[in-house]
């Protein structure tokens, strides 16, 4: 593995490239929280085995997409990040995805096998509650600014800088917004299921999804399911990457080998 950590490559509007690989054996691709962004998963490059090719989704109104308008609907979002990552399904292909991130991971591989008639290989789901489970009635999302930051602050996403800098805030929220909306009015069409093996990741003190949340994404999958905790809240995988990453390579480690089904 390398220690070393690139900047990211622009393949096209919707996604970044963290660790270019001339002949992957696999892509491995990443979804972000409310509010993050593509460099969430920066440092993941320097985790990763040689042969395997690291890709983040960013999401507009953010970072270099700054300039363009945030999308607040599950639907069209699945939808165009679908049709942009048709390009990189020459090899197989993972989803990871931390909680809002979770379900648009989850929503464009529903996609990708009904529209498109490709599997992944793997979906990875963190810190999020199975599409199955009840919606939480908060609408966070119509708070007035300095609410919806302390309501969010509250599970440790935020950082301290940017609740302190007015011009930063002013930046992020519409993103965060927009996002927060995506998650609270979300709803998955009852009965789907993805046809991927699904391995669910959370913090265990995470107050804002308990066990049967996790649990109950075995339902979303027509293969293999695992559920595994980590020490820690919602944002666990701050400090835990080196094995969080562990785990998703361990789980992948026969995909795109000679001989093996991906």
């Amino acid at each position: 593995m390398s220690s070393s950590i690139p900047a990211s490559t622009t393949c096209g509007g919707w996604m970044r490239r963290y660790r270019h690989v001339p002949a992957p054996r696999l892509r491995l691709m990443c979804f972000a929280h409310a509010g993050g962004s593509a460099a969430a998963f920066r440092a993941w490059a320097g985790l990763l085995p040689h042969d395997v090719e690291l890709l983040a989704v960013q999401y507009p109104g953010r970072q270099d997409r700054i300039g363009e308008p945030c999308m607040d609907s599950m639907e069209p979002m699945a939808v165009a990040i679908a049709g942009a990552l048709l390009p990189f399904l020459d090899r197989p292909v993972a989803f990871f995805g931390h909680s809002l991130g979770a379900a648009v991971a989850y929503e464009v591989a529903l996609r990708l096998e009904q529209a498109h008639g490709t599997g992944l290989a793997h979906l990875f789901v963190s810190g999020c509650s199975a599409p199955s489970r009840p919606r939480p009635s908060k609408e966070l999302h119509l708070l007035d600014d300095d609410g919806l930051l302390e309501a969010l602050g509250a599970l440790g996403g935020m950082d301290r800088e940017v609740l302190a800098d007015h011009d930063l805030r002013s930046l992020v929220l519409p993103a965060l917004r927009a996002d927060v909306r995506i998650a609270e009015t979300y709803r998955a069409t009852p009965g789907s299921r993805t046809g991927a093996p699904v391995t669910a990741y959370h913090g265990d003190t995470d107050a804002s999804v308990g066990e049967t949340d996790v649990l109950a994404w075995s339902e979303h999958t027509a293969a293999d399911f695992a559920a595994i905790p980590f020490a820690g809240g919602h944002f666990y995988l701050n400090d835990r990457a080196p094995e969080l990453v562990a785990d998703v390579v361990a789980r992948l480690d026969h995909v795109g080998r000679p001989g093996q089904a991906a």
